[in-house]
């Protein structure tokens, strides 16, 4: 089992549908998912049809049993219509009361022990988090694999929001090592919202390839669609299978497969 955290303590990215996509398109592929939705606003919860409920904080604030505390994606919120999906989607529906639960947890290890539980039940977790600099996301952290940071190409994204993104990311994995756990791995950052013909986005675009290098992903094109996917509750996967922005989630969804295979 893999823990995939979405993170980047601006809001506006788009990390929300990067997160969504990458859960339901590991679901598609045949794996067993756990999408979880951390952020007050819940808009991954809305996004999966789901309807806004304190299960995140119930889980890890009361200790809810997951049975209770989880939710199916039906397939055919995410799945195209001649296509079944291979694998299973459940999530963990969020709303308001998720603020609260950095300050009523009983200790930093509680993320951690929770999702142990599931080890041997369930392939990927994919867990959104909110845009707010906060314990909560710092805890969360400390019980994550991989991080992914999507970020749009303006200034107070790359410049502000995406350092001290990656520097969390950064306490998070030592802490973790210098108790000898390998985890908070930084292991993609991707511009999205990106205009190609704008002089500035090509800019910082190039300021997070001189930075970052390989971590940098290929850039998410803005596009319509991505409006049209949420009005209709629907994914691309679905809604626009053969569109360029579908081909840019499914190389997100491969290279976390990939690091399945390779770590």
């Amino acid at each position: 089992m893999k823990v995939i955290t979405l993170l980047n303590e601006k809001g506006g990215v788009g990390k929300t549908t990067v997160a969504t996509h990458l859960a339901t398109g590991l679901a598609l592929r045949g794996n067993r998912v756990i999408m979880i939705d951390s952020d007050p606003q819940g808009n991954a919860t809305s996004s999966l049809a789901l309807a806004k409920q304190p299960e995140f904080h119930d889980l890890f604030v009361r200790n809810k049993p997951w049975k209770e505390a989880l939710r199916m994606v039906h397939p055919d919120v995410y799945s195209p219509a001649e296509t079944a999906a291979k694998g299973q989607l459940f999530a963990v529906p969020g709303n308001i009361e998720s603020k609260n639960v950095a300050s009523t947890i009983s200790g930093r290890d509680v993320f951690r022990r929770r999702f142990g539980e599931l080890q041997s039940a369930v392939d990927y977790i994919v867990v959104d988090t909110s845009p707010t600099p906060s314990r909560l996301n710092e805890d969360i952290l400390l019980a994550t694999d991989y991080v992914i940071i999507p970020t749009d190409c303006e200034a107070f994204s790359a410049l502000e929001g995406l350092p001290d993104s990656i520097q969390h990311v950064l306490n998070a994995r030592q802490a973790l090592k210098q108790v000898g756990i390998d985890g908070a791995q930084l292991v993609g950052i991707i511009p999205n919202k990106f205009r190609k013909t704008t002089a500035l986005h090509r800019d910082f675009h190039q300021h997070l390839v001189d930075e970052y290098g390989a971590l940098v992903w290929t850039p998410i094109n803005i596009a319509s669609v991505f409006g049209e996917v949420q009005a209709a509750q629907q994914f691309l996967y679905a809604l626009a299978p053969d569109s360029r922005a579908c081909a840019q989630m499914w190389e997100i969804v491969n290279k976390m497969e990939g690091l399945k295979i390779n770590g």
